[in-house]
């Protein structure tokens, strides 16, 4: 039975007339009539008795009065329990990341966010970039995308991500593209292309040649990734990025990716975000649908 049914039975049982039952359904006096004829004949059993001043419900039209005041409460229940749901799903987020690399990805995730949850405000925070945990410690932003573990606080979560690998980008002409793979000693003698300093937030000099004790012959910081690959395009340098980031470039062919180290320099990435903030809904909701999205990047 259609819920408009019930609640045509419910309305005309509880104002016992057409006349005022026909108000709060908005529908003629005329069409309930005949709305209720046709339930009558699909049932197989009057559920009314007619009288010129009262509509007195039958024996079984009192059951199913019953069944409908049950219905239509469950139903308020559930869109009051949505709404308070939903209450909980508008917010802003601020967010910021240790790695440059990673705002390669971020435009696109957040263009998705505003098509799926547009009561969802997304704000990259480039100034938080080179210490994104102890903004989020401050209440300065409220998700940090890190590479490694933060230090035990016991105010903070952690959520690994994914894990990725950063590979040495460099020309055919490179006279280290005839190696298998990279050591800390080759970096030696390299024009090393970075993002931006300090040194520390380098994955490839943090990670592998600060402990080796290398550190290159010439370090350019390049902002944009774009420069960045025509200079090594031009062999005159080389940077350090997971492929990933390089998605929506297009690289020529000419352009050769090696592994770093006997083993690959991989790295993982977490989201960190306050325990306290772990509970709201709009918060939650974009935890989730970050770590969908970024889950295969690796």
């Amino acid at each position: 039975m259609e819920i408009k049914f019930l609640k045509l039975i419910k309305t005309i049982a509880e104002e016992g007339s057409i006349a005022g039952s026909s108000e709060k359904l908005f529908l003629t006096q005329s069409a309930l009539s005949h709305q209720l004829k046709d339930l009558e004949i699909q049932l197989g059993f009057k559920v009314f008795y007619r009288t010129r001043n009262k509509w007195e419900l039958t024996e079984e039209g009192n059951v199913l009065y019953k069944t409908a005041c049950t219905v239509m409460d469950s139903i308020g229940n559930g869109l009051n329990a949505i709404q308070q749901i939903r209450a909980g799903a508008a917010g802003t987020i601020k967010i910021s990341t240790e790695c440059y690399s990673f705002y390669q990805g971020l435009p696109l995730f957040i263009q998705k966010m505003k098509v799926l949850y547009p009561e969802i405000e997304v704000d990259l925070v480039l100034e938080a970039t080179h210490k994104p945990v102890l903004k989020v410690i401050s209440n300065e932003i409220d998700i940090a995308v890190v590479t490694s573990m933060p230090s035990s606080n016991k105010e903070l979560v952690s959520i690994e991500i994914f894990e990725d690998e950063i590979f040495a980008v460099l020309h055919q002409e490179n006279l280290l593209n005839d190696s298998e793979y990279l050591t800390a000693d080759d970096f030696l003698d390299v024009h090393l292309i970075i993002h931006s300093f300090p040194l520390k937030t380098v994955s490839v000099y943090e990670e592998f040649l600060n402990p080796n004790g290398i550190v290159p012959a010439k370090i350019s910081a390049v902002p944009l990734t774009e420069v960045t690959l025509e200079m090594v395009q031009a062999n005159i340098g080389i940077t350090c990025m997971p492929k990933w980031a390089l998605k929506s470039f297009k690289l020529s062919d000419e352009l050769k990716f090696k592994k770093i180290g006997s083993k690959g320099l991989k790295r993982k990435h977490y989201l960190v975000v306050r325990k306290s903030d772990i509970g709201k809904k709009y918060i939650n909701d974009f935890l989730l649908n970050f770590k969908e999205y970024f889950q295969n990047f690796g």
